[in-house]
């Protein structure tokens, strides 16, 4: 029979009975007694284990993705509601969508228990509100798209969002990485995020963290291909606001078509910094004010306008 390291080792007896979040990880049962290089491995190791649960659950979100991508294109509304670290990174990847690809105010959003004042610091006992969750869904539409973030499965202000939006017609959606979740029920697509016990038991900020934070990025980047905000795999519909992105707007131009970086900057300059419509006045050999215009016609989708404008 194999014996444990340390008599002052914990005990796992029962752990079966527990959400997965809240089981206690065998490898790191010493962890008070490791170096900070034997911790930082674990974790890392560990954190391999979120990028698996992420990939495992590929076909979930690419549900989702196609869902919400129809929903928006219908002038619908993605919601992202979540508590603690879970809101905190729904916070970050609603605010990080203006910048890199100039999607609208208003089209993914993001609800977090407690509000703005919880961004920086915790606010006990926001999350356990069901009535709270409600209230930040009144304005989730049968359009809509609902997306509860809930490494437990279990929280209650993301059943009470979830609950409403149902109730509202909207599709709604859990990202949990507990198998057993008592949210899933009110979700129409579930994505399972496998990760298992932390290295700190219970410490979901670690690789269930990890693992939202990829989730959130593959479903928004995926869901900002679907609606034509890149062309190729180049960042086409970034908002130039400072120098650094100024730069890369030229450099991207360059790359899209071959110009020079002082016919790239011209033309930008024509095309009042407008970057998508002077890719497709280079490459489909019109003036700006067509690119403009048949971009418009094919909702700004770079690969459909030039494929306008290639048909005889």
């Amino acid at each position: 029979m194999a014996t444990r390291s340390s008599a002052l080792d914990p005990m796992l007896d029962g752990d079966e009975y527990l959400p997965a979040t809240e089981r206690r990880l065998e490898a790191s049962l010493g962890l008070d007694t490791m170096s900070s290089l034997q911790i930082l491995r674990l974790l890392a190791s560990q954190d391999r284990v979120a990028v698996d649960a992420v990939t495992d659950a590929a076909p979930e979100l690419a549900e989702l993705v196609t869902v919400a991508a129809d929903r928006v294109r219908d002038g619908g509304t993605v919601h992202y509601f979540g508590a603690g670290t879970s809101g905190r990174l729904a916070v970050l990847d609603a605010a990080e969508l203006l910048p890199t690809y100039n999607i609208e105010p208003g089209i993914v959003v993001a609800h977090m228990a407690g509000g703005p004042a919880a961004l920086v610091r915790s606010v006990e006992n926001v999350e356990d509100s069901t009535d709270d969750g409600r209230a930040d869904a009144a304005g989730v539409g049968h359009g809509d798209v609902a997306i509860g973030l809930a490494a437990s499965g279990n929280t209650p202000y993301v059943g009470g969002a979830l609950q409403a939006a149902r109730e509202r017609g909207a599709h709604t959606a859990l990202i949990s990485s507990n198998p057993r979740a008592s949210l899933a029920h009110l979700a129409d697509t579930v994505v399972l995020l496998d990760t298992g016990a932390e290295v700190v038991t219970g410490s979901t900020r670690l690789k269930a963290g990890t693992a939202e934070k990829l989730a959130l990025n593959g479903f928004s980047t995926a869901l900002m291909v679907a609606l034509g905000r890149t062309w190729s795999n180049l960042m086409v519909s970034v908002v130039a606001s400072n120098e650094k992105l100024r730069r890369r707007t030229v450099r991207i131009l360059m790359q899209a078509t071959n110009l020079s970086e002082t016919e790239s900057q011209a033309l930008l300059t024509e095309a009042d910094g407008e970057l998508k419509t002077a890719i497709v006045a280079a490459i489909g050999g019109v003036t700006v004010a067509e690119a403009r215009t048949t971009l418009a016609q094919q909702h700004d989708s770079v690969r459909e306008a030039l494929t306008t404008l290639a048909r005889p």
